[in-house]
Formats: C-alpha cells, sequence, structure tokens
C-alpha cells in the first residue's frame, strides 16, 4: 500500500517540478474520478479514517470526472492562455 502511495505522490511531485522548471507556477492537481478514489484508499488504508483529501504536495485537488485513471497538474493562472501549464500523470497503471 505505502509504495503505491509514494509513486503517486513523486509522479505529482515530478510533473509540477517539470512545470516549475518551464517557468509555470503548479497550484492544482485535476483528478480523475477513478484516481481521486484510489488516492483516498491509499491515503486512508495508510493513515486511518474515511477523510477525503483535498491537498497532495501542496497543490489543492479538484475531482474532474473525464481523467479517469489519469491527473493532470496544472497552472490555473496560464492554463488556457497558450501552450504549456499542464502534465498528465497515469495514477492508476493498467
Amino acid at each position: 500500500m505505502r509504495g503505491e502511495l509514494i509513486r503517486v505522490l513523486s509522479g505529482v511531485e515530478e510533473k509540477a517540478n517539470e512545470l516549475k522548471m518551464e517557468g509555470f507556477e503548479p497550484d492544482i492537481v485535476l483528478f480523475g474520478k477513478e484516481a481521486y478514489e484510489f488516492l483516498k484508499s491509499q491515503v486512508n488504508a495508510e493513515f486511518g479514517g474515511e477523510d477525503t483529501v483535498s491537498e497532495i504536495s501542496g497543490l489543492t485537488i479538484r475531482v474532474v470526472e473525464e481523467l479517469g485513471k489519469d491527473a493532470v497538474v496544472i497552472d490555473s493562472k496560464i492554463l488556457g492562455l497558450g501552450l504549456g501549464g499542464a502534465k498528465r500523470v497515469k495514477i492508476i497503471k493498467d
């Protein structure tokens, strides 16, 4: 269990760092519904309880059902204004 949680945290942090190196300021992670439920189950198994997860690695979490098993780290101030500002992460490996 702990290994999966560390993998997810590392993936999100890696994409956030890539964005920072490109000059962006990532502030939100959009999780697909399945990806969020997976993250939530990992956190609750590790720390106990049935709480929701609202933040990961200092980034706010939002659920976007259409992303499914993936998550996208974004700079919400830049997204949509041009190229860049987002990096996708595979949360649930097939």
